[in-house]
């Protein structure tokens, strides 16, 4: 077996704030039947520990950014785990990154650079049971500065860094070099510097082997400004071009034939699917009525385009349409969907934060699933609904434009639609787009082939796993000729 080593601030089913952590819980199973051992470094939050289970000190450290330190090395499933036991850094009552109150922690950048830190002695040294890996998977920029202190320390480990996400970067202080352990040429030879600032990812992406992404549509974009938040020059300096792997789900959690929140249904069998439907209007205490009952599961942000849906919802009310929606973020865009459901309380429904039990009702009931985003490096969300027979409506960009096949003239022709595509991205784009899944709606027949050829599409992680495969190893091959 090839050996990798997988750097990730989070990790299905261990801790998940967002589809980086399904990315990495989903990688180690299917790269195994690929020949690859991919181990995955996290901090150990609190609560991670108990759901690991028996585990065993592979590393430790006397001073890791402040006080003592360990790695524990446990399973999870099929997965191989390594804990980064630093009570100091990660043993804190909010989440991986904000403080109960909802706000970053001031040390963030000392946190992950600690776990980047440990990623770079595994690979020089390897642990006590004499693992020690061919090669880096580091990931966003909680893992970037794993490249830089690989260079920096001269070890001859290649590394890749995959971006889910190049909005957050990692931003920080040049005050802040020494106790990051960086050596302050880096900054002044411009690997790390951004705008007067340090720039984690930045670092990541000059500092690695190759660079990658979450859709080959989102790394088209990125040597965009529109989209490369400011890293577009970057990218376009790069000796190799940004590879686009899309991102897969995972079949045994999200399958409607199994699912225990739905009654089950499938592609072959579709007609207990309208149980969920009736269920999850009850949930929400909304009538029915001939038009579409539409769902977003999402965090509340104008990224996601949520701001635009909440202008044109008047128009799909007024065109017969239902909305139920669960998430939160933006308190202007929540207390938009809150005014609608007690203006339409027959029509709209909304509920707070994030409940996953009832995000698997909403797949398996709604007609529709809206992801307007402005951009989008991949998307989950539509994966499930095409997965679940909610037909996706989703914007022309990233890894969504990569994974709808719209209802044009000619995919609705030949039959192969699955989604319905935002012409362009603002509210007159989403309101085209709602009135067309009310046109479609109202002709089953077609609806129904457009929901089936969603369900019958193939979304798992294993052409995505060969992808992978294969590029760590080439990255293996070019770092030793």
């Amino acid at each position: 077996m090839r050996r990798v080593l997988s750097v990730t601030s989070e990790c299905v089913p261990l801790i998940k704030t967002g589809g980086l952590a399904d990315v990495s819980g989903a990688l180690p199973g299917a790269l195994a039947a690929h020949g690859w051992d991919m181990r995955v470094l996290l901090p150990a939050y609190p609560g991670v520990a108990k759901k690991v289970g028996k585990t065993r000190v592979v590393w430790q450290s006397s001073d890791l950014f402040g006080g003592p330190a360990s790695v524990r090395i446990g399973r999870s499933g099929r997965m191989s785990v390594l804990l980064l036991d630093a009570p100091h850094l990660f043993s804190r009552d909010g989440g991986p990154y904000l403080d109960p109150q909802g706000r970053d922690y001031p040390d963030n950048p000392e946190r992950f650079a600690a776990l980047c830190w440990v990623a770079m002695e595994i690979a020089r040294d390897g642990l006590t049971d004499g693992w020690r890996p061919e090669l880096v998977h580091a990931h966003d920029w909680q893992g970037a500065l794993v490249p830089l202190y690989l260079r920096q320390h001269g070890v001859r480990v290649p590394s890749l860094l995959t971006i889910h996400n190049i909005a957050f970067q990692g931003l920080t202080q040049p005050e802040r070099l020494s106790r990051l352990r960086i050596d302050p040429e880096a900054f002044e030879q411009g690997h790390l510097e951004f705008w007067g600032k340090v720039g984690v990812l930045k670092a990541g992406m000059m500092c690695a082997d190759r660079v990658s992404t979450v859709s080959p549509r989102y790394a088209a974009e990125l040597s965009l400004p529109e989209f490369g938040m400011g890293l577009d020059g970057v990218i376009a300096a790069l000796n190799r071009p940004v590879v686009g792997i899309l991102n897969g789900i995972d079949l045994e959690v999200w399958n409607p034939e199994t699912d225990p929140a739905i009654t089950p249904f499938s592609a072959a069998r579709p007609a207990s699917r309208s149980k969920n439907r009736k269920a999850l209007l009850d949930r929400f205490g909304l009538e029915d009525g001939p038009g579409p009952l539409a769902a977003v599961v999402s965090r509340m942000t104008e990224q996601k385009g949520l701001d635009l849906l909440a202008e044109v919802l008047p128009g799909y009310i007024d065109a017969g349409g239902r909305l139920v929606v669960l998430g939160s973020g933006d308190p202007e865009i929540e207390k938009a969907f809150h005014d609608a459901a007690a203006r339409w309380p027959a029509q709209v429904g909304m509920a707070r934060g994030y409940d996953e039990p009832l995000s698997h009702l909403m797949y398996a009931g709604a007609d529709a699933m809206l992801v307007p985003s402005r951009f989008e490096p991949c998307g989950l969300t539509q994966l499930y609904g095409l997965r679940y027979g909610a037909v996706p409506l989703v914007a022309p960009t990233g890894g969504l434009a990569d994974t709808v096949i719209a209802a044009n003239p000619a995919a609705l022709g030949a039959g192969v639609a699955t989604g319905i595509m935002m012409s362009r991205i603002d509210a007159g784009g989403l309101y085209d787009a709602l009135m067309q899944l009310c046109t479609l709606h109202a002709a089953p027949t077609t609806f129904k082939q457009i929901q089936k050829n969603g369900m019958r599409a193939d979304f798992g992680w294993e052409r995505s796993a060969a992808a992978y495969a294969s590029l760590f190893s080439d990255i293996i091959t070019e770092a030793t000729e």
